[in-house]
């Protein structure tokens, strides 16, 4: 539970104050939920989440884990940007 919490300020960190709304920090932090059972630090998940959130449309509707199924593209510079794989 601490490293979700953790997860959730660092996410809120990570994404600039200045273009981040809270539904920002929402779908990064359901996204950091979604992937907490990844054998990856959470760190580096926050960082892809940020990453894939920045990458979506500010009208987008679905989740970010909805939304990378259909943009493998953008999932894939995501994850060599996060160091996930």
């Amino acid at each position: 539970m601490m490293r979700i919490a953790f997860a959730i300020l660092l996410a809120a960190a990570l994404v600039s104050p200045a273009f981040a709304g809270p539904d920002d920090v929402k779908w990064v932090a359901q996204c950091v939920q979604d992937n907490k059972d990844e054998k990856v630090a959470v760190e580096v998940i926050t960082k892809y989440c940020t990453c894939m959130n920045d990458k979506m449309s500010d009208n987008e509707t679905q989740s970010i884990t909805q939304w990378e199924k259909t943009h493998p593209t953008e999932r894939r510079a995501c994850d060599r940007e996060s160091g996930w794989r």
